[in-house]
């Protein structure tokens, strides 16, 4: 074999940082090593991974040809590492979900899959769907859990369970006193909702087809506390997630509105690279996660419901 893992490391570690100083830190290298390890790689092939944009190395159309196969089989290598030294833990597995997952449905997730496998460690990175299928494709998570729709080639995306977004109000607003809502109420209303990008924004808009243009965005917000809190003041109408929303209804903080003849159901989606090893730790979480929601269609419920 001509090359070795630890280039296939450096190879890796400057593509995810664009820079020999960031690779040498993260593999505890000297800079000299990295850049000498990544001259060798090339000059073995005849090749040229990268191109050097001032102090910045970005992928060349080859390295960004090769960089998945690369990741498959550097993640390989370390699971029969682990398998030769006779490791039984899991390991380490990096999930990344989107607010309204992270924050109401991944935790306790997460929790019993610790319990089921000691040893195991799991680190949970969140934000909207657009920066986790991002965090996906680059290689910085193993696995995205998110609320909206993508299309992109180095992405597989399967669906996992439904969610429903529910439209709600303060108890003082005039709309808590009324039965159901018709579009033109929802013209009439002052919208808090979330910021473009997010999975529950694309669900929204989805549902207000038709009179998307004509209704007032009060206020845009990066989280889903925030719009339920602004809510509350009397800011305004919001739409979020079903699940964020029970405990706070079932105590009447919020009211949930009525909305015939509009469709508020989404689906949450896993997300991987197409080319990504499916370790045995990653194939155990997607399981748990099928088996807690996906298998039958069931609805997440939020950390606070009550179990009927």
């Amino acid at each position: 074999m001509r090359f070795t893992l630890r280039q296939l490391e450096v190879f890796l570690a400057v593509a995810r940082g664009e820079s020999v100083s960031r690779a040498a830190e993260e593999l505890a290298m000297s800079q000299s090593a990295v850049s000498g390890a990544l001259a060798d790689l090339e000059r073995q092939f005849d090749i040229q991974l990268f191109d050097r944009i001032g102090k910045r190395l970005q992928l060349s159309d080859l390295g960004r040809s090769l960089r998945a196969q690369a990741q498959a089989l550097s993640e390989q290598a370390q699971q029969l590492e682990n398998a030769l030294a006779a490791h039984r833990d899991i390991g380490l597995l990096r999930v990344g979900a989107t607010l309204t997952i992270g924050n109401y449905v991944t935790v306790p997730l997460m929790a019993r899959f610790m319990r089921e496998h000691p040893g195991a460690r799991v680190t949970l990175d969140v934000a909207n769907t657009a920066e986790i299928a991002r965090k996906v494709k680059n290689f910085e998570i193993d696995v995205g859990l998110v609320e909206g729709e993508l299309q992109d080639a180095d992405l597989e995306i399967t669906r996992w369970c439904d969610d429903e977004l529910e439209v709600f109000c303060a108890p003082s607003h005039p709309f808590a006193m009324k039965k159901s809502l018709n579009d033109d109420d929802l013209r009439s209303a002052q919208w808090i909702v979330r910021e473009t990008g997010s999975g529950t924004r694309q669900a929204f808009e989805h549902a207000m087809h038709g009179i998307l243009p004509e209704l007032q965005i009060a206020l845009e917000l990066q989280h889903t506390e925030a719009i339920k809190s602004a809510v509350e003041a009397g800011l305004g109408v919001g739409c979020v997630s079903r699940i964020a929303l029970e405990e706070a209804l079932r105590h009447r903080d919020l009211v949930a509105c009525h909305v015939p003849g509009r469709n508020f159901e989404r689906q949450f989606y896993f997300v991987l690279h197409k080319h990504k090893y499916r370790s045995g730790g990653l194939s155990t979480w997607l399981e748990l996660c099928r088996g807690a929601f996906g298998s039958k269609g069931d609805k997440p419920r939020g950390r606070a419901a009550k179990k009927s």
